[in-house]
């Protein structure tokens, strides 16, 4: 599987953007991680293909996550962005293959795109 995003950018604080990401086969949860520079990779916001939604405290009521069943698409709409929102962001999609004896996860990564937040 592989995994597209696209729609970062440069945006003033209070802005929006809108980020994309399409995988090329059918996946189980999708979603987006962030990377600033200097810190680690952290969650921003999982959806499982059944709608379940998680998101970091950090982006709760600003971003939302959705995703596209049929494209094997997911969505990050950001609002109100903030300077700490200046990452690096990338699309996470995930296989599982639930087995008599566990369940096997294969994790698949997108490129990354940048998204820089203006004060």
């Amino acid at each position: 599987v592989q995994l597209q995003a696209s729609g970062g950018g440069l945006v003033q604080t209070g802005g929006s953007l809108r980020l994309s990401c399409a995988a090329s086969g059918s996946v189980n949860g999708m979603g987006w991680y962030r990377q600033a520079p200097g810190k680690e990779r952290e969650m921003v916001a999982l959806i499982s293909n059944s709608g379940s939604i998680i998101y970091a405290e950090s982006v709760k009521g600003r971003f939302t996550v959705s995703r596209d069943n049929a494209k094997n698409t997911v969505y990050l709409q950001m609002n109100n962005l903030k300077p700490e929102d200046t990452a690096v962001y990338y699309c996470h999609a995930d296989i599982r293959d639930y087995g008599d004896y566990g369940t096997e996860i294969t994790d698949y990564w997108g490129q990354g795109t940048q998204v820089t937040v203006s004060s």
